[in-house]
């Protein structure tokens, strides 16, 4: 049986891979939502795990939801209205919260197809790279339902109020080149180059000393719904705890001593 999710370690760096190819790697399986979901709390409970890459097998990053198991019945749509809600809570639904709630940064190198809960899923990862060849879409619409997965909470806080209005209430595909143009990735590469580019994101990360940027990435997320007091006090209590660390005064000595850091997590 193909395991639905691969993992590779390298140093501080975790590669995730979702290995559904036959299926275009649907995030609506549980199966894979279930390792998806250990795997990335894994990775967080790892001080040694600076950084994520999550990609794609095959040819897509994630054609999102598996619409034969739609039809049939075995997906997340249930015959009774009270279990598809249910189905949605304990599956899919579970993969935001879980994200939102990582302070270990993940990026997404987005190596095909990125649709519907496919292209929500990148959006729960803090960096995103494509390939040139990527493609993207909020296609819920086209196919008659809502994001049921949180895009309409993702997709504004990436790009924007208007354009994830435009793009959600169409349904329509775009390429790479427009999803850099508004915002939704950072960088466009090769194909060949996509994972290369993203180890090289990933190890300017994980450069850094781990508590701060874990905290970082917490306070950013924290910052997305809190107001600016409460921004501030979370950052003057993040602080007074980046300051007790070793890897503080190792930043500064290294600093003033002119030479490169040794940061240990401590």
């Amino acid at each position: 049986m193909t395991d639905p999710i691969l993992t590779q370690r390298d140093g501080a760096i975790l590669t995730v891979t979702l290995n559904l190819p036959e299926k275009r790697n649907p995030v609506s399986d549980n199966g894979l939502i279930d390792l998806l979901f250990e795997t990335m709390q894994a990775a967080d409970a790892d001080i040694g795990v600076r950084c994520v890459i999550l990609t794609g097998a095959g040819s897509a990053f994630s054609a999102g939801g598996d619409l034969k198991a739609m039809k049939d019945g075995t997906g997340l749509r249930a015959t009774l209205p009270a279990q598809t809600r249910r189905n949605y809570r304990e599956g899919i639904q579970r993969l935001p919260l879980m994200f939102h709630a990582l302070e270990v940064p993940v990026i997404a190198a987005i190596n095909g197809p990125a649709i519907g809960a496919g292209l929500d899923l990148a959006c729960m990862c803090d960096v995103r790279v494509a390939a040139d060849t990527a493609v993207f879409a909020e296609s819920f619409v086209k196919l008659g339902i809502v994001p049921g997965d949180g895009g309409a909470w993702l997709l504004p806080r990436v790009i924007g109020f208007a354009r994830a209005t435009e793009l959600t209430l169409t349904g329509e595909t775009f390429d790479a080149a427009y999803a850099l143009e508004i915002g939704l990735v950072s960088r466009v590469v090769p194909a060949g180059d996509l994972l290369a580019t993203a180890r090289t994101i990933a190890d300017k990360i994980a450069a850094n000393p781990p508590h701060a940027v874990r905290m970082t990435r917490r306070l950013l997320r924290e910052a997305q719904t809190a107001t600016l007091a409460a921004t501030l006090e979370l950052s003057a209590a993040m602080q007074s705890l980046a300051h007790a660390t070793r890897d503080n005064d190792e930043a500064i000595d290294a600093f003033i001593e002119r030479r490169a850091p040794d940061f240990t997590g401590e």
